[in-house]
């Protein structure tokens, strides 16, 4: 069962303002019925402001009128209105200000070691412009001469699930294999020795 965010908030004005029973209120609000029992004495919570459940759309009244009614029945929460989180919208990823400054260095190691990776394929990894990308591997960007090129994983930039689906994505477009005209070395024992320097 679920409790109300301000329990003792609650517990307070259901005191207040209901004749429900302590065990009623105490099994509703996670509390003791001790407790309850002595906020109702004004022992606990002295000064608190006690928290609407109807208006907070936490109970009904016709709720705390059943439970009244019944000493023994359980007050049940409404079930919660709060609006559903929408799927991310397609587009550039969000990367957090404090990677942005190794964006270069993660895209450098991709244009490195993963030729075939496409413009738009390391735009969606590492979260970036193709212009950016473009820049670095005409070595014309404005920081290259501090560009060292290091994994994107280890960096934060990007799933290690996503680079290994992405390569094999570039991979099958080009017509290859692990063991046909790709990089010499796998991806898995790439990543691995960028991880131990």
């Amino acid at each position: 069962m679920t409790h109300p965010l301000m329990p003792k908030a609650t517990a307070v004005w259901l005191v207040e303002n209901t004749a429900l029973t302590f065990g009623q209120i105490a099994a509703f609000c996670a509390l003791h019925e001790l407790e309850v029992q002595a906020i109702a004495d004004g022992e606990v919570a002295v000064g608190m402001q006690g928290m609407d459940p109807i208006a907070a759309n936490i109970l009904t009244q016709k709720e705390i009128d059943r439970c009244v009614a019944d000493p023994n029945a359980h007050l049940v929460m409404t079930k919660a209105t709060l609006p559903q989180a929408r799927a991310r919208a397609k587009g550039a990823r969000y990367t957090p200000v404090s990677k942005r400054q190794d964006r270069p260095d993660g895209i450098a190691w991709l244009l490195k070691n993963y030729p075939e990776l496409g413009d738009s394929q390391i735009s969606k990894l590492v979260g970036t412009t193709k212009s950016t990308i473009a820049s670095i591997r005409d070595r014309s960007h404005w920081n290259i001469a501090n560009i060292k090129a290091q994994n994107p994983v280890s960096l934060g930039l990007c799933a290690q699930a996503d680079l290994e689906k992405q390569v094999a994505i570039a991979r099958a477009r080009a017509g290859t294999t692990r063991g046909g005209a790709a990089p010499a070395e796998p991806l898995d024992t790439a990543i691995s020795e960028t991880r131990e320097k």
